[in-house]
């Protein structure tokens, strides 16, 4: 079963009032000590109630005195630094309140003005914005179209600077292969012909044998004779 919430207000009726402050003084004793035990803080609690004529304290007048003595040699500047009483508390309360509240107030609004341009997309009218809500829902759409540009070119630098590390990375390896000795530096197919082979193609190529069909000083192309036996496939020479 859920605790109800207790409203934060001061408690009229006598009887019930004093039923709280003893039910909260023992709870509030009990944290200062649970404090001071784990973490390793000297803490001291001083509580006076206008139902009795002591004060009561904790842990106990000498520790409350030792830690009073320690707070009061620090700087002016440095007692105030934290310090708080329950006017101050509240409006820290308050102003933390008012900043969550127009956190939420914007989400809100990013939320509804998101959907209104998904509505848009799907084929859904604007006739009934108004000029403040069209403003805002042209926002919002320039917003997303600058996150998407910047998408676009976060990924256009990823894949340039990939594409040269790996042509860096290929260059090197190859560089390293070389100088390794293990794949020849390739040569031009000319280069590579022995010097004789070299040699015997110039001179066939200067004087040409009978075959090509040269004979001295005339030249005999054998296309054909009488018995229309020629050399070339009767597709092309009939």
């Amino acid at each position: 079963m859920t605790r109800k919430k207790v409203k934060l207000s001061y408690i009229t009726n006598d009887s019930a009032r004093k039923a709280a402050f003893k039910k909260r003084k023992k709870g509030l004793m009990k944290k200062v000590s649970e404090l001071s035990t784990l973490c390793g803080i000297d803490a001291c609690a001083i509580l006076y109630s206008p139902h009795s004529s002591q004060f009561e304290v904790w842990p106990s007048p000498l520790g409350v005195q030792c830690v009073v003595a320690r707070f009061k040699k620090m700087p002016e500047m440095e007692q105030r630094k934290k310090m708080v009483n329950q006017e101050s508390f509240l409006r820290q309360r308050i102003a933390k309140g008012n900043e969550q509240l127009k956190k939420e107030g914007k989400d809100n609004w990013e939320k509804e003005i998101t959907q209104v341009m998904f509505q848009s997309l799907t084929g859904k009218g604007l006739q009934t914005l108004n000029i403040i809500d069209l403003n805002d829902l042209g926002w919002m759409i320039d917003q997303n179209l600058k996150e998407i540009n910047k998408r676009i070119e976060f990924f256009n630098k990823e894949a340039q600077s990939l594409a040269a590390t790996t042509v860096v990375a290929a260059t090197a390896r190859q560089l390293i292969i070389k100088n390794e000795g293990n794949v020849p530096e390739e040569k031009p197919a000319f280069d590579t012909m022995d010097a004789i082979q070299r040699q015997q193609w110039f001179v066939n190529l200067v004087n040409p044998s009978e075959q090509m069909g040269f004979a001295g000083d005339d030249m005999m192309l054998p296309f054909g004779d009488a018995n229309q036996n020629t050399i070339w496939p009767n597709g092309f020479f009939p």
